[in-house]
């Protein structure tokens, strides 16, 4: 089947679902932190929805830190800061040199910037041991085809939403720059000033050198600023609403499902997936989970398995399919990524770009990382827009013309991944 065969009408009705269907949840289970009983709740509102027109649906449990993703944030800024104004006090003092407080402070940098780019930059668990553990849930259902499967497309969509990130909240599209600039931009400079130090302290640099050891430190006072701003990034108290951020591509998936049954389609030997995952939001930890349980179903089994992660429709004019995904570290595959571009072409959106996720990382990453064929489909301003991990993510911001062409995409990349 091609998309432009299909009822124009049932993608209309599922549009109109989707807008009231999200905002009932959103009143309905509140904030959906990930890992925590609303997110579940959620899932198992979606399951009842699901088991209408799927064959067959399930929960599958892992265990995650919700908190160790982002925390890192408080804990990097509060170690820096704090050797900063320790060493300044006991350099006052006249306990130790200026030297030795570059030192101290050089080490600390340097842990706070590893930790920074194991967690924000590589999406590894690597604080996961210092933070309570609860149990989540990744809901899996399936529709199958006439015969036998010798395909397999998975739509997904995670139903966590975000802690909220108050530069955005503040200063929308400049704040996240500017805060994480300042922080990051800053802490390097005091490495690099420490190194300096460490290097005139035993050679001889003349002038400069006697400079960089009695007047530099006084840089640190701008890091440890910006340490003070970096603390505060996260507000861990509340929780986006997560109407775009991603109950828009929790519901692509459920309504990949929904569409093709209430259009009675039926393809002969594809089987079409639905996922909805919790812990995107807490560093992609139910992809993760998802990901290692099945990489050898899904690479060894002879069913060829593509898997297309679907997060934010709101942003028409920046519909994009995300080839390079966690800030650009990570490949999503080519091939699968060029189909969902001409997909979009085929639903009539011939302006989406394989684009570069220069910032954050998608589920699509999780897969990606584990030998799986994904990719992204987005449409968000990746300035980013001024609702993104904040309280104007709310029913109110959808934009359902958004929504229907990314559900023709959806559906014109399930239709070209079973022709092809």
């Amino acid at each position: 089947m091609k998309i432009s065969e299909f009822p124009s009408a049932v993608i209309q009705e599922n549009v109109e679902y989707t807008v009231k269907e999200i905002t009932n949840v959103i009143k309905k289970y509140g904030p959906r932190e990930s890992g925590n009983e609303a997110c579940f709740d959620a899932q198992k509102h979606l399951k009842k929805e699901l088991d209408q027109f799927c064959d067959e649906t399930h929960f599958e449990e892992y265990k995650m830190a919700p908190k160790a993703f982002l925390h890192f944030t408080k804990l990097v800024a509060a170690l820096v800061l704090a050797s900063i104004v320790i060493c300044l006090a006991l350099v006052f003092t006249n306990v130790i040199t200026f030297f030795v407080a570059h030192c101290i402070v050089g080490i600390c940098v340097a842990i706070g910037l590893f930790i920074t780019a194991m967690e924000f930059l590589m999406y590894k668990q690597f604080m996961d041991g210092m933070y309570k553990k609860v149990t989540a849930h990744n809901l899996v259902a399936t529709r199958k085809p006439r015969g036998e499967v010798k395909k397999r497309i998975v739509i997904s969509g995670h139903i966590d939403a975000a802690y909220e990130w108050r530069p955005i909240l503040y200063l929308k599209d400049k704040g996240m720059g500017l805060w994480l600039g300042l922080a990051i931009g800053s802490a390097v400079i005091s490495l690099i000033i420490a190194i300096i130090c460490v290097i005139a302290n035993f050679a001889d640099m003349g002038a400069f050198g006697d400079f960089m050891l009695d007047y530099s430190y006084y840089f640190n006072v701008i890091t440890a600023i910006s340490m003070i701003l970096l603390f505060t990034f996260v507000d861990f108290s509340r929780i986006s609403p997560g109407a775009n951020d991603n109950l828009t591509g929790t519901y692509a998936a459920v309504c990949a499902l929904r569409m093709l049954d209430m259009a009675g389609v039926e393809l002969e030997n594809t089987e079409v997936v639905a996922m909805i995952t919790d812990g995107e939001e807490a560093g992609l930890r139910g992809a993760k989970a998802f990901a290692q349980e099945h990489k050898d179903e899904y690479l060894n089994s002879g069913v060829e398995t593509a898997v297309l992660c679907v997060d934010t429709l709101t942003d028409l004019e920046y519909l994009n399919v995300y080839y390079k995904d966690m800030t650009g570290t990570v490949k999503n595959d080519k091939e699968f990524s060029e189909l969902v571009k001409q997909s979009a072409a085929d639903a009539g959106y011939d302006s989406a770009e394989l684009a570069n996720l220069f910032f954050g990382a998608s589920d699509a990453a999780a897969f990606s990382q584990a030998g799986i064929k994904a990719t992204c489909l987005a449409a968000m301003d990746p300035a980013p827009a001024d609702y993104y991990h904040n309280r104007r993510d709310s029913y109110d911001r959808l934009v359902p013309e958004a929504i229907e062409t990314g559900y023709k995409t959806v559906l014109a990349t399930i239709f070209n991944f079973d022709a092809k």
